[in-house]
């Protein structure tokens, strides 16, 4: 069970904008009201926007897929992180839902990839968001009915633009090249630049956990990244904050769906939960999965809808 201020965490992407306060000037909110519905507001086809409307006004339960998206020079991408942020206002409860990278699936959409078993993240490469929503619904038979987008290498730059951040560090290990071959990420309390936030949260082959434990890390950092971004003091250095965002956030939600989902979405935040998925290692065809058996697909599924 997670602490009330996680929501915050989670949704902090969204709501930075509105909870930042202080900054209510008429050219600050203008500013960012250019932001959330020209540069981060991006629609897609597998996501009805008139079927969320109708859910938002109901209060009807809502899920929101994240995706932390490893987009470097000259590489197409791929997920490196895919959750579900399942909201439920009548039941007062959130649970949100960790998709391994590597789960075997069907791939889903209008692409020529559409129909083949691959890596789930891979739908993003092959069709970006619109085919990482298609195949996520497939997966686990839901709808859903918004997504945020974050460019895990725009978490650098936000990291330099609050001045760096401070992380509790649960591991001791050297780089082996996500941000400079033989630096010491020492177990601890850290204080971390952009480039060594971005190696902090890329690291995979040396954490026991995994995919959780990179889940994790990345949490700790966009947390880290708000908090701090909750005591910038200037509108110059907020701008600075909101152009990064602009650049690096993708979402179908505008401003104005961000404040609903705030604040008619915020008593879900009564109870909030996390499940990461479970399956078998799989080699096939000489490639590693993990393969989720139906009983698991069936009780995540069932998680989500009730």
């Amino acid at each position: 069970m997670l602490r009330s201020r996680k929501w915050k965490v989670v949704l902090g992407l969204l709501t930075a904008v509105v909870l930042a306060g202080g900054f209510y000037t008429y050219h600050w909110y203008s500013g960012v009201k250019e932001t959330f519905n020209v540069s981060m507001h991006q629609k897609v086809e597998a996501i009805d926007s008139s079927v969320t409307k109708e859910k938002i006004e109901k209060k009807d339960p809502l899920n929101v897929l994240l995706l932390g998206v490893d987009e470097r020079e000259g590489d197409r991408g791929r997920s490196d992180s895919m959750m579900i942020l399942s909201l439920n206002p009548g039941t007062q409860e959130t649970k949100i839902i960790s998709i391994p990278r590597d789960t075997r699936t069907v791939m889903e959409g209008n692409e020529p990839e559409a129909g083949r078993l691959d890596k789930i993240n891979h739908a993003y490469a092959f069709g970006g968001t619109n085919m990482s929503v298609s195949t996520v619904e497939r997966f686990l038979d839901i709808d859903l009915d918004h997504y945020v987008r974050v460019n895990m290498e725009g978490l650098a730059m936000l990291v330099d633009t609050v001045g760096g951040i401070t992380v509790d560090n649960p591991l001791d290990w050297y780089d082996e090249g996500d941000y400079s071959e033989g630096y010491h990420y020492k177990e601890g309390e850290i204080t971390l630049d952009g480039p060594q936030a971005l190696g902090y949260v890329r690291m995979r082959y040396e954490d026991p956990n995994g995919d959780a434990g990179r889940n994790e890390r990345q949490r700790q950092v966009i947390e880290a990244i708000l908090e701090k971004g909750n005591q910038i003091g200037s509108v110059t250095k907020l701008n600075e904050f909101m152009s990064v965002l602009g650049n690096h956030v993708k979402t179908d939600i505008d401003l104005g769906g961000a404040r609903d989902l705030f604040f008619h979405y915020r008593q879900a935040s009564q109870q909030i939960s996390n499940y990461q998925m479970t399956g078998r290692d799989a080699m096939i065809d000489g490639i590693y999965y993990l393969q989720v058996d139906p009983q698991e697909i069936d009780r995540v599924h069932h998680m989500i809808m009730n």
